[in-house]
């Protein structure tokens, strides 16, 4: 886990796997956004992108709550078939 000075939360580092097209819109964002006012970062867009899909997914399924703690860590391979 890594904190940086002044930043308040402590970062840890995650792995996760996006389309190229995502990723090079999101990558474009930040460097075009990166001076003020916006002052914007890989890392902010993901996390306000997470929070804001988070809330959205918290109304919609659990009337707003939070979701139960899990029980253990992700299982990494392919996803559950619906």
């Amino acid at each position: 886990m890594t904190t940086y000075p002044g930043r308040g939360t402590a970062k840890v580092r995650a792995t996760l796997y996006l389309s190229r097209e995502l990723l090079d819109e999101a990558r474009n964002a930040a460097v075009f956004l990166a001076g003020p006012p916006a002052r914007l970062t890989l890392t902010k867009l993901a996390e306000q992108a997470f929070r804001a899909e988070l809330e959205r997914l918290k109304l919609r399924y659990l009337g707003g709550a939070a979701f139960p703690a899990r029980d253990g860590e992700l299982r990494g391979g392919r996803p559950i078939a619906a």
